[in-house]
């Protein structure tokens, strides 16, 4: 099986996207796929290749695409950049000749809808279901021999069937975790010491973006309210985030409540989780991507650390948690949070339990997993 992966964005990029495709790249190659990654060529910052930013195996090959890169022009286009440079992308893609028994793989409904034109076999997989509504349906189709959909929660699935795609052409597959990178056998007390991190506070962490909807700033809410024993942690989100976030929060921080790292590289995220004695996934709940739709890689990546968590009871998060594996609280409730923390905190024998549990649940998630029901999925009429 020869498989393209086609995406319009930098690779590496220091989200959690860039991280995703290249990983499943990498697993597709071990299933034994002939793997190709098209990218398009843009001007990139970090200056590391795909494979050693992170730390995947040299197994697929990395195609660029030429294609002018707008994005340099954004202070005086602002967002015009992004769709002249998608235009230009796309362009280019229609011109392109590959091999006809190629599958394409991607996450961009557009370029599923291109390569379906051109009568290519096409994998689109979804992780969102975007506010325009009526370009989207035309984009993605109707379901076909040719034309394939994978989807990362069942309430995403629920949605395309609504929209009548064929329940067949569909396949559910979560986000995953390579289980041998974070369980790992290390000494909190070692690992704050080389993070910098005291010894003396419970270490309440939440590693992510600090956009709306993925609710940091309700877990900052509930660090206000927390003893001066406590010291949650945030580790992530990009500059213009960050600045405003430490703005909002100047008090807590200034309090020694709260403290905010910049983005960390792959490699040391085991070491951050080791470091944690809770975990928090504190999604809101006022939009669908976050209530429905998300399957979030630091979920799974905590459940293999061997830290209770901590999450917003939300119909997306519980595909995959329950009340055995983490402890739930009131979405978008700063107060019941600070509760859960504190409940959580004092029973010691329940965090061990929930964690237990969750380590143990994690294992179906492992990517090499993921990427082996997509490929039998991909073979099946």
């Amino acid at each position: 099986m020869k498989l393209i992966y086609i995406t319009n964005v930098r690779i590496p990029t220091e989200k959690a996207h860039g991280y995703q495709i290249g990983k499943m790249c990498e697993e597709f190659s071990g299933q034994g796929a002939e793997v190709e990654l098209w990218v398009p060529n843009r001007k990139n910052f970090i200056k590391d290749d795909i494979f050693s930013f992170y730390g995947l195996k040299n197994n697929f090959k990395i195609v660029k695409i030429n294609s002018f890169d707008f994005y340099k022009y954004w202070k005086y286009l602002g967002k015009l950049s992004f769709w002249l440079q998608s235009f230009w992308f796309m362009l280019g893609l229609i011109f392109i000749k590959t091999d006809k028994n190629a599958i394409i793989y991607t996450r961009e409904a557009e370029i599923g809808w291109i390569f379906r034109l051109r009568g290519y076999r096409t994998v689109y997989e979804a992780h969102n279901w975007p506010n325009k509504n009526r370009l989207y349906k035309f984009l993605i189709g109707r379901g076909g021999e040719n034309n394939k959909i994978v989807v990362i929660t069942k309430g995403l699935k629920d949605l395309f069937i609504k929209n009548n795609w064929p329940e067949n052409k569909i396949l559910v597959a979560a986000d995953g975790v390579d289980l041998e990178k974070f369980d790992i056998d290390l000494n909190k007390e070692r690992v704050r010491n080389e993070l910098n991190l005291p010894l003396d506070k419970k270490i309440v962490l939440y590693i992510g973006h600090l956009y709306e909807w993925k609710g940091a700033q309700d877990l900052a809410d509930a660090a206000a309210l927390l003893k001066n024993n406590f010291l949650t942690v945030f580790v992530g989100g990009v500059a213009g985030d960050a600045k405003i976030f430490k703005e909002k929060n100047k008090e807590a921080i200034e309090a020694e409540k709260i403290a905010l790292y910049p983005h960390q590289s792959r490699s040391l995220m085991p070491r951050w989780l080791k470091a944690a004695d809770i975990l928090i996934l504190p999604n809101k709940s006022q939009e669908k991507i976050s209530s429905h739709f998300t399957s979030p890689l630091k979920l799974f990546e905590y459940m293999a650390s061997g830290a209770p968590i901590i999450a917003s009871d939300l119909p997306s998060l519980r595909e995959v948690l329950n009340e055995r594996n983490c402890l739930f609280f009131k979405p978008d409730n700063a107060k019941d949070l600070a509760a859960k923390i504190m409940l959580l905190s004092e029973d010691q024998t329940a965090g061990e339990r929930i964690a237990k549990q969750a380590y143990f649940d994690v294992k179906k998630y492992a990517w090499e997993e993921r990427a082996k029901n997509i490929i039998n999925f991909m073979a099946e009429n």
